[in-house]
Parts: C-alpha cells; sequence; structure tokens
C-alpha cells in the first residue's frame, strides 16, 4: 500500500520527515476516563465546580439515579432526583430491558444516540457488556438507514459541522469545540456512505458511531474523540429536494475548491492539535480517498478506514483461514471483486495481501502482486487494459486474455479465495459458488460489502450452494444458519477489530505516521487470538465479546512497531506494552465525586 502511495506522491515515504518536528508528553486524563485513574476521586469541573441541576445536564458527570448520598448532600441534588440510589448495573439492567422492548432497529438507535448526549458513562457501559447485541444498531447495518433520514431524527449536533460557508475560518471553527485536548478525528465528506452512495451532510452518523467503538472497543478516551463532517454540497437529488435536509443545497463541490477546503482543515487540524492527532478519513468516495491518503500521508497522522482498515482486518481472517484450509498465503490465488467504483476496498486489501506474501516469501512486491486477480465493472483487470485503468488499479493488471464476467473469470483463474469489495449485492451467484466448490475442498469466501442488502451473497447461500463447504465470512452480520444438521456461525470481517485497537496503539505511542508494517502487526495481532476452539466452529474471527482484551493486544503490536520504526514520540518506551495499553484504555465504571 505504502508503495503505490508512494507512486502517487513521488517516492515520499512516511518514513521521511525531520525528527525535531516531534514533541512527547501525555495528556492530562481530566474527566478521569482511563482504567489508571478508576479508584481516584474526581472534581466534577465544567466551567466551574459543576452541582445540582447542571450536573444532571452534563454528559460526562450525570450518573442519574446513582448518584451516593453523600454526592446528593455535596452537589445540592436534594429534591432534584428521587430519594433511591441505584447501582449502575441495575441502571444497565433497566435500560436493557427498555431497548429490547423497540421493534424497529432505528428506534434502538435513537434511544442510545438519547442516551450518550445524557450519560455518557453508561451508554458506553451499555455498549462494551453488549457488544455483540449492540454493535449492529450503533453501527452497520442500522447507522446507514439512520444516516438516510439523519435530517428527520437530527436532535442536537454531536460534532463539528465544517461547511463551504467556513472556508477562510476553519481554524475558528474548530476552537469552538470545547474541548481541547483530541487524540481522534474522524471525519467523512458524506459522498460514499456505506453502500448506500452521497449522503452528503447526513452522513455524521458515521464518524458519531466510528468514534463511539473507538472509545467503547479501543479504550480512546471520548472526551478526546472528534466527529467532523465537511459539507462541501451533494449531488443526492432526493436530498437536495427534501425540506428536512440538513446540509447546504447545492451540488458537490470538486477540483480546486475542494482541494483548497481540504488543504485549510488538514492545516487547521494540526495547528489546533498538534502532529498526534490521528485523523481517519471515512467513507470519503475513491478519486478523492487515494488522493488524500497519498496526499497527508508525509505530513500528518491519517488512515483511511476503508482502504487501510478493511485491508488489515481481511488479511487477519485470511491468515487465520489458512489454518482450516491448509497452506501458505503464497499458495493461494485470490480473485476480488470491486477494485475501486463503488468501494475502494478492494486494492488496499489486495496490497495488503501481496505485502504481507512477499514478507513471508521475502520476494518483491511486483512479483506477490501476480497471486491476485481482480474484476472491475468492465471484467477482469488484464494488461491489454491498462492504458484506460485508474492508477490505482494498474499494479494489477497481469497478462491474460480479456474476460468479461466474474463467473468466467472464477472459472478462468480458478481461485481458492473469493473476496466481494464491490458494493453491489447478490453478485455472487449460485454458479459463481458452485464453480468455487468444484475445485476447492473449502473455498474461502469473503462478501464484504455493507449493509446487509449490499452483501455479494447471505451465509445462507454460501453454505447451501457450496453443499455445507464454504468459510464464510461477511461485511455485516448474519445469523447462524443450520444445513443438514450441522449449525454454522458466520464470521463478521468486521472493521471493528482492528480500527479501535490501531488508534489506541498509535496514541499511546505518541506515534506521528501510519506505516504499512502498522498495519500488518494490527493484523498479524487479530489473527494470534483465534483460538482451536474458535476454529472447530469454523470461525476465522475470535468473538467480539473479547474485543477490549484484543484491541490491547493490537494497540500493544502497532505501538512495539511505531517504537520500532522511530516514528513514537513517546518516551521511554514502556517496558510492558500490553499492560500500558490497558492502563491507558477508557473504563465506563462511575467515578467517586468529591
Amino acid at each position: 500500500m505504502e508503495s503505490t502511495m508512494k507512486e502517487m506522491r513521488d517516492g515520499a515515504s512516511v518514513l521521511d520527515m525531520d525528527p525535531n518536528s516531534t514533541v512527547g508528553g501525555g495528556v492530562e486524563d481530566v474527566y478521569g476516563e482511563d482504567r489508571a485513574t478508576e479508584d481516584q476521586l474526581v472534581t466534577p469541573w465544567t466551567t466551574s465546580v459543576a452541582s445540582g441541576y447542571s450536573l444532571l445536564r452534563d454528559p460526562h458527570h450525570n450518573k442519574g439515579l446513582a448518584f451516593t448520598e453523600k454526592e446528593r448532600d455535596a452537589h445540592y441534588f436534594r429534591g432534584l432526583l428521587p430519594p433511591v440510589v441505584m447501582t449502575q448495573q441495575l441502571q444497565e439492567k433497566k435500560l436493557m430491558n427498555s431497548i429490547r422492548q423497540y421493534q424497529v432497529p432505528l428506534q434502538k438507535y435513537m434511544a442510545l444516540m438519547e442516551l450518550q448526549e445524557r450519560n455518557e458513562r453508561l451508554f458506553y457501559k451499555l455498549l462494551i457488556d453488549n457488544i455483540e447485541e449492540l454493535l449492529p444498531v450503533v453501527y452497520t447495518p442500522t447507522v446507514g438507514e439512520a444516516c438516510q433520514k439523519y435530517g428527520s431524527i437530527f436532535r442536537r449536533p454531536q460534532g463539528l459541522y465544517i461547511s463551504l460557508k467556513e472556508k477562510g475560518k476553519i481554524l475558528e471553527v474548530l476552537k469552538n469545540w470545547p474541548e481541547r485536548s483530541i487524540q481522534v478525528i474522524v471525519v467523512t465528506d458524506g459522498e460514499r456512505i456505506l453502500g448506500l452512495g452521497d449522503l452528503g451532510c447526513q452522513g455524521m452518523g458515521i464518524p458519531v458511531g466510528k468514534l463511539s467503538l473507538y472509545a467503547a472497543l479501543g479504550g480512546v478516551r471520548p472526551s478526546a474523540c472528534l466527529p467532523i463532517t465537511i459539507d462541501v454540497g451533494t449531488n443526492n437529488e432526493k436530498l437536495l429536494k427534501d425540506e428536512f435536509y440538513i446540509g447546504l443545497r447545492q451540488r458537490r463541490a470538486t477540483g480546486e475548491e475542494y482541494a483548497e477546503l481540504l488543504q485549510e482543515f488538514m492545516s487547521a487540524v494540526k495547528q489546533n492539535y498538534g502532529e498526534k492527532v490521528l485523523i481517519q478519513f471515512e467513507d470519503f468516495a475513491n478519486h478523492n480517498a487515494f488522493e488524500l491518503l497519498a496526499k497527508y500521508g508525509t505530513t500528518h497522522l491519517v488512515f483511511n478506514d476503508d482502504i487501510q482498515g478493511t485491508a488489515a482486518v481481511v488479511l487477519a481472517g485470511i491468515v487465520s483461514a489458512l489454518n482450516l484450509i491448509g497452506g501458505t498465503l503464497a499458495e493461494h490465488t485470490f480473485l476480488f471483486l470491486g477494485a475501486g467504483e463503488v468501494r475502494h476496498a478492494g486494492t488496499g486489501i489486495a496490497e495488503l495481501i501481496a505485502l504481507e506474501m512477499s514478507k513471508q516469501v521475502k520476494a518483491p512486491v511486483e512479483e506477490t502482486r501476480k497471486k491476485i486477480w481482480l474484476v472491475d465493472s468492465k471484467g477482469l483487470i488484464v494488461s491489454s487494459r491498462k492504458d484506460s485503468l485508474q492508477h490505482f488499479k494498474k499494479p494489477w493488471a497481469h497478462e491474460h486474455e480479456p474476460v468479461h464476467s466474474l463467473l468466467d473469470a472464477v472459472k478462468a483463474i480458478k481461485p481458492t479465495v473469493l473476496i466481494g469489495s464491490s458494493g453491489v449485492g447478490r453478485t455472487f451467484t449460485k454458479e459463481i459458488i458452485e464453480a468455487m466448490a468444484s475445485f476447492n475442498e473449502k473455498p474461502l469466501i469473503l462478501a464484504l460489502s455493507n449493509p446487509t442488502s449490499q452483501s455479494e451473497c447471505t451465509a445462507e447461500e454460501a453454505y447451501t450452494w457450496s453443499e455445507g463447504r464454504a468459510i464464510f465470512a461477511s461485511g455485516s452480520p448474519f445469523d447462524p444458519f443450520e444445513y443438514n444438521g450441522k449449525v454454522f456461525v458466520p464470521g463478521q470481517s468486521n472493521n471493528a477489530y482492528i480500527f479501535p485497537g490501531l488508534g489506541l496503539g498509535l496514541v499511546i505511542s505518541g506515534a506521528i505516521r501510519v506505516h504499512d508494517d502498522m498495519l500488518l502487526a494490527a493484523s498479524e495481532a487479530l489473527a494470534k487470538q483465534v483460538t482451536e476452539e474458535i476454529y472447530e466452529k469454523g470461525l476465522i474471527y475470535p468473538p467480539l465479546s473479547n474485543i477490549r482484551k484484543i484491541s490491547a493486544s493490537i494497540a500493544a503490536n502497532v505501538a512495539g512497531k511505531a517504537y520500532e520504526l522511530g516514528l513514537a514520540t513517546r518516551l521511554p518506551r514502556p517496558q510492558n506494552l500490553v499492560k500500558y495499553a490497558e492502563s491507558c484504555m477508557y473504563t465506563p465504571i462511575y467515578r467517586s465525586y468529591r
């Protein structure tokens, strides 16, 4: 991936920098959010010591009915709350009962967002303790519907909106955000939300959802997270005509106007928050995604989850699946559907697989790329098409006669691994899965497109058409499926396995650039978390219920790689990086107030 970016940067690498431009030092834990401060007394400051009515309306400090008798006396709560004192566990039980009453996922989403705005710690406690149940609500697939209806369900802003109206004033806008110590920013321009297309300003649901996962799964402090939507207009006619649309009513700005706004934004972020703030690009259209990553990769700490996060989680799944299908990575042949027309994950995954293969067999990446084939909307990417290909597809144009359909490509290439990142649903047909099963004992089928409606095939289809032999994982969750008396539990190749731990690793090491070796380190750490017991169920990913432990391991591996590459600024290096990562993780346990 870095080699592709280097070509776009005229040979510049993320390792090429002035070492004097970086500084060390930690960030003070103002709200008592990290595990290390769990047992310390906290003073509930806002601008002065908060008390009574104002404290109940401050989501950072509000505990609802869990305020103790002593706290009620000290902070003037008498009469403002009913007399009962509840534990956080009881509050959690009550809220989960209430959320389970809702039949419509969007209602569950709205109930959780309302809780986040009212009582932050309880929201994260619920999310951490019930992650497998609530992840599909706060993230894909429900967040997609939430973005589509964001104008109608909008209650209060949850992040920063930077539009063309703010051009020339972005630094001032950043200063309007109340928190000063920001460690992670997730930013979108709303042009390609999941597989749903251009949702303009209503894409804000994605940065909000992603950052709630950074905190819940990766332990990054909520106060250090900042969701941002850059509004340059929308080409979605339906939204432009919608009276409840919350964004600019104009067609998308492009070219120089767009590039200048992004340049101002990136400069303002660095000026306001420093060199070590992680900027995650999210759901940008592919023509901007690669350019932004290439342009800012050498000057900022940037990461694109659609390209790099997806690649790391898929590579981990493939490495893990080798224990079920046998062979080494270099002995397998990969075929991708989707090279970047709708989702730009395809080439990113392909590049990371080629890099890992190159590392294992000690061959140049140009050589290992030949084991990987891509199909786009015009058919198999072959060398005779090279002149008409976009730059990021050119490394994948291999010698072969033209092939126009995916089925013919499967028959010609005979891949052992079929990966869908097309953003188009039901493209892995019965004939394609049957062909995969005809020359593979255990075909590996990864249908990665989100949300569920855009998945290349369902779990039921993959298992039925392969007569129960396929190893299957998808981007969105599918229910367990029974075939011939055996229950198959489909794996989910969810980016939530990787990006929270990666982000934590970058934060705790004070990293100033993201290098491909860090992505490989994250993949390796995730693959190592899959035990024999998990393999016996046919799964290639560990259960999400262990995600905090997994994130700590990933963070330690990523931080270790940052120190090794000389990209870490938090010195000296901690002796035990796993323990250090765990001690830095946010915990949602209520704190006791003086």
